[in-house]
């Protein structure tokens, strides 16, 4: 039985990310651990609608910043839980830095699939990747991204939303404002957002409701003490 979890009122990226620091720099709560919760969140969510786990073929997108490395934690949960999962990397490994480069090394050693979209020749594969997966998980952008999304990364969104896959959003969808609600083009656009410690403020927006399906809002373990809303 999962433990139950509260979300509490919407919160702003800022917001988020004071939280994030709080629990880091002065609860002691290390960046890693925020991580992993995030991942086995997300991971968890993934497999209860799997219809068929050991045969459900999963691809995360996996972008530069800590939401990649929250991708690279989702794979290895899931292949830890039998599902043929991999991860398509969006940007340069010398660009994947901090904890989520510990993921990725992590994530490398055990040598589990992975493709780097950014290598000749790789394009033809990653398409075959996307287009046979049942899920395709977008952990891109997070909300620290700013501008619309471009290049590799732009290609890999337009990619996934052309999918018959169903597509989960790690946190945020790469390309939605997670305080205005505004979108870029282009944006994933999800079946579901499994979003961390709260909603954004930007999630009310009309808008943004259509990219961003279900809204599961998960714990990764920011004491409740420091979450604004929360008693």
């Amino acid at each position: 039985m999962a433990i139950p979890y509260e979300a509490g009122e919407p919160l702003t990226c800022q917001q988020i990310r004071e939280l994030d620091i709080l629990a880091i720099e002065h609860v002691g709560i290390p960046g890693l651990v925020l991580m992993e919760n995030a991942g086995r969140a997300v991971a968890e969510f993934v497999y209860q609608i799997l219809a068929n786990p050991p045969r459900a073929k999963v691809v995360v997108l996996c972008g530069p910043g800590n939401n990649g490395g929250d991708g690279y934690v989702v794979a290895r949960m899931l292949r830890n839980a039998g599902v043929p999962a991999g991860v398509v990397l969006a940007a340069a490994r010398d660009r994947v830095r901090g904890d989520a480069a510990a993921n990725l090394r992590i994530y490398e050693r055990l040598e589990a699939p992975l493709l780097d979209a950014s290598e000749s020749g790789s394009d033809e594969r990653v398409s075959e990747a996307i287009a046979t997966s049942a899920v395709v998980v977008d952990a891109l952008l997070g909300t620290g991204s700013s501008g619309p999304p471009r290049g590799l990364i732009a290609e890999l969104i337009r990619r996934a939303n052309a999918s018959r896959a169903n597509r989960v959003a790690v946190d945020i969808p790469s390309g939605l404002d997670g305080d205005s609600g505004s979108l870029s083009e282009p944006c994933f656009r999800a079946d579901a957002t499994v979003t961390f410690v709260a909603p954004k403020v930007g999630f009310e927006a009309a808008e943004a409701r259509e990219m961003l399906g279900r809204i599961v809002v998960a714990d990764i373990g920011v004491p409740r003490e420091l979450i604004p809303g929360r008693k």
